[in-house]
Parts: C-alpha cells; structure tokens; sequence
C-alpha cells in the first residue's frame, strides 16, 4: 500500500476507529487520530523531490469497460493543498472535541467523510475518479450543517445542495461528452486518465462548450459571482469546526480544478474565454472587497473577504503567465491558513462577547495582549502586508496580472486596498472598540495550542516562501504549456515532456519516471 493510499484512509480508519469508543471518550480519540494524518502529510512533503513531475504514483484499472483508473499523485499543484487539508482539519477536529457535540460517533464520522472526500479531489489524476471525490465532500457537509448548524441551517443546506449539485452534474455530464470525443476523433482508448485526455485533444469547438459546464461548477465552488449565493447563509449556518474547512480548503477545490483540468485540457477554450474569467476575477476582487467592509457579522466579514482573495487566485490562473500561475497556488495556501486562524478568533471573540457581531464587540486587547498580537499578525498577513506570504503570492498574482494588461492589473490593485480597510476595521472594533459587552481575558492554554500553529507557520511562510515556490514551480509552469494566446506565442517554451511528468498534447502517454513509494 503506497503513502498516498494509506494518507486517504487514515481519516476514515480514525473515525470508524473511534466509533468503537464510548460516546464520552470519542472526542478524545478523534482528534489523536488525526496527529496520524499530520505525520504523514509531513514525511510526504519531505520525500518530495522539486525537480520531478508526478510522484507516489499509483494506477490501478476500476471499471476497464469505461476506462476509469484509481489513480492518485501528487505533484507541485497539489501537494501544499494536500497538506493544508490535513493540518485543517487536525485543527477543526480539536476545535471541536473543546465543546459538547449531540451525537460524536456520526458528527466524526461524517467530518472524517469530508476530508477523505477533499483529499481524494486533490490527489486524483482519473477525471471520473475526481469529479466522484467532488461530489462526495457534499454529502457530509449537508449533515453537518443540516444537523449541527445554527438558525436556519435546512434552508442554507438546500441552497448549498442546488448550487453545487447543479454544477457537479453538468461537470459529470461534460466529462463524460469529452472522454467520448476524445476517443473518437483521436481513435484511441476510451480513457479518463489525465495524461490520456491531454494526449488526444479535442476540438476547439467542443473545448468551448465543454468548458462551460467545468466553469459552472468550479465557480460555484470557489465560489465567484454571481454564483456564490449559497455562500451567506452556509457561512451563518455552519459551526464553526465545520466552516474552517469548508472555507479554508473546500472553495480551493475550485481553483485546484481550473489548474488541474481545464487549461491542460481545454487551452485553446481557456484562451477563448480568457478575458471573461479575468472580468468576473476582477468583479470577485472589488465585489468581495466592498461586502466586507459593510459587514457587522463577523463570519461574513471573512466569508467575502474570501471572496476577494478567491478573485485574485483566479486573476493569477487566467493571466496565463507562469508568475501569475505560481502566486495564485502560493495564495490558495496563504489563505487557507490564515482562514483557519481567523476563524479561530471568530470563535474566541464570540467566546468573550456572547454574540459573533462586531457591533457588540470591543476592548479585547485591554487584558488580552497575547490575544490582540496574534490576531494582528493574521490580520495584517490578510491584508497581504510587505513581509507576509500573502504580500509575496499577491506580488506574484500582480505581476502575472501587469504582464498580461495593465487595466487588470490596475483594478486588482484597488483590491490591495480596500482589504487594509476591511481588516484593519475588523481588528481595531474588536480589540480597541468602545467595549460592547464584550469579556476581556487572555487565550487559555487550549485556545493558544490551535491558533499558535496557524500564526506560526503563517510567520514561517513570510520569512521563507521560497520553499514553496520552488516546489510548485514546474507544476504551474506545466499546466500552462498547451495554452496559447491570441497573436502571441506559447505561454512556455516547447519541452519534450512538462516538468510535471505529463506529456504535452499530441504526444504519446507516458507513465511518470520511476514514482516515489
């Protein structure tokens, strides 16, 4: 059994582990299962080797008849997410066994579901095999929403169902459209593996059409507008061990799909619809930006400033530029972690003032300066200060966007901006507010054990974010290599095979050089 097979049932192995324990000593044992997880993930990032394609490689046939293959790996696209959706996780999972949950055995059980779920999508490299993963993290966030939410939790999971659902299917449905002309114009094996379908290309005008039903989908799952309706009341509904997940690594999903998927797939679609993509990042940037700043609901204030940041990890991948690509996957992980400590805060400030609004919020930082620093330093990382990670993968994110129009670039810069004044605002209310009726003490032992994590490999990634960019380098460049722009050349330069172990489109399949076990 290779480490990513055993990485993928570690989650559920742990829940089904602890199912076996007695109701009151299930969130002890959940929560040691998941430190399994981290270990693994790390001894994964440290095998890694920079300059090869796709590593711990594994094949095996499913359904021959249909050609869908078990086949996982990981390269520079996936590996940091793989490891930020463990390190989440593990943090949601203690988040939660801190308080009181109806029914354990199923809410681990179902909270494990999800993860297998996200990391199954993040390591498949079967289109069949990814869109299953996608869709099946949806059925355990309806429980845990539906069951464990708060207010109107059955109206936010019905919303949150049509949306994704609706997506999912017509992605199911293109998929299978695609496979199928592929095998036809191309008279080769009906195949669903990744390095198959981008072998034996299709149509231009198929790409067009075929693109619209994954761009629906994935846009619903970042999510962007005008397709992030299920976003407000999801966010509101969903406890909060459940919407650090779901906002800190689940919305990526989406942008990991365009990375993967569409642009190896489909370059000559994504050329065409290139400036759309750019205008609804744009809109996403400025829309998301503004919503935050009106917001007294804490959770929304992060839930569109995540909109914001989503709109500039797309503004990277549709610049199609290599610089633009590598610091929208830099920022896919500089936003996951520093969600995960935002939410965490939420939490603590909802803890000490009895209510998640910032109108009754204020005078934390008073006897709690341990407190007030750290969320400073998450704050300031958000609104991407110079020294943070988030400043480098947003500098990236510029530069592609610059490369490509300055009209793009000049507009995502105002977005620059408008989050100095939506972060800042959120900080100074709750910790040098006029007082509300807010408690003001200082982070517990447990509290500063879950948000000290976050703050210092938030830290750790603004002194050396060069070790990620080196590692997801040749993966960013490789998934642009297929792409061309109207009147100029190949976004890079013609290889015999992308550094990401895939073969380009028109070549032969290869499996990838000697996997790493």
């Amino acid at each position: 059994m290779t480490g990513l097979v055993i990485l993928l049932s570690l989650p559920l192995i742990g829940a089904l582990f602890a199912i076996c324990f007695p109701r009151d000593q299930v969130a002890s044992v959940a929560p040691i299962m998941t430190l399994l997880q981290v270990g693994s993930a790390g001894m994964m990032i440290w095998r890694f080797k920079t300059t090869d394609g796709l590593q711990f490689f594994v094949d095996e046939v499913w359904i021959g008849d249909l050609g869908i293959h078990f086949a996982l790996g990981v390269d520079g696209l996936s590996i940091f997410m793989i490891a930020l959706t463990v390190l989440t996780w593990t943090v949601a999972t203690i988040a939660a066994s801190l308080r009181p949950v109806e029914n354990p055995r199923l809410f681990y059980f179902m909270l494990a579901l999800a993860e297998v779920g996200t990391l199954g999508a993040f390591m498949a490299q079967d289109l069949i095999l990814f869109i299953l993963f996608f869709d099946l993290l949806l059925i355990p966030f309806y429980f845990l929403i539906g069951i464990w939410g708060q207010g109107d939790r059955r109206a936010a999971t019905t919303k949150f169902m049509i949306y994704t659902m609706a997506g999912s299917l017509l992605m199911f449905a293109a998929a299978i459209a695609f496979a199928a002309i592929s095998a036809q114009q191309n008279e080769s094996t009906f195949s669903f593996l990744f390095i198959d379908l981008i072998a034996n290309p299709v149509g231009a005008s198929t790409q067009k059409w075929v693109f619209a039903g994954f761009a629906l989908a994935l846009l619903v799952k970042m999510p962007l507008p005008p397709l992030h309706g299920w976003m407000p009341d999801t966010y509101r509904a969903a406890p909060l061990a459940v919407l650090i997940p779901l906002s800190a690594v689940v919305a990526k999903l989406g942008a990991y799909g365009f990375l993967r998927i569409v642009l190896p797939l489909m370059p000559e679609a994504v050329s065409a619809f290139d400036d759309v993509m750019l205008v609804l990042a744009l809109i996403a940037i400025v829309y998301g930006s503004l919503m935050a700043f009106t917001q007294d609901e804490a959770r929304l204030v992060v839930g569109y400033s995540s909109i914001a940041q989503i709109g500039f990890v797309a503004l990277g991948i549709f610049a199609l530029d290599a610089k633009g690509a590598e610091g929208a996957i830099l920022q896919m992980l500089n936003h996951g972690i520093v969600v995960v400590g935002l939410f965490l805060v939420i939490g603590y400030l909802a803890d000490r003032a009895g209510s998640e609004r910032l109108s009754q919020m204020g005078g934390i930082a008073r006897n709690a300066p341990v407190f007030a620093a750290l969320f400073l330093i998450v704050s300031l990382a958000t609104l991407a200060m110079p020294g943070s990670a988030n400043f480098v993968g947003e500098l990236y994110i510029l530069f592609g966007a610059f490369d490509g129009s300055f009209a793009y670039g000049a507009v995502a810069t105002v977005g620059v901006v408008l989050a100095a004044v939506y972060m800042i605002r959120f900080f100074q209310r709750t910790m040098h507010g006029p007082g509300g009726s807010a408690e003001s003490r200082e982070l517990d032992g447990a509290e500063l054990g879950l948000l000290l994590p976050a703050v210092l490999i938030t830290l750790a990634l603004a002194v050396y974010p060069q070790f990620v960019v080196t590692r997801i380098a040749p993966a960013a460049d490789a998934a642009l290599q297929t792409i061309e722009l109207p009147g100029a050349e190949t976004v890079t330069e013609e290889k015999t095979e992308s550094p990401a172990g895939v073969p380009r489109a028109g070549q032969g399949r290869s499996k990838p050089e000697e996997p790493v076990q």
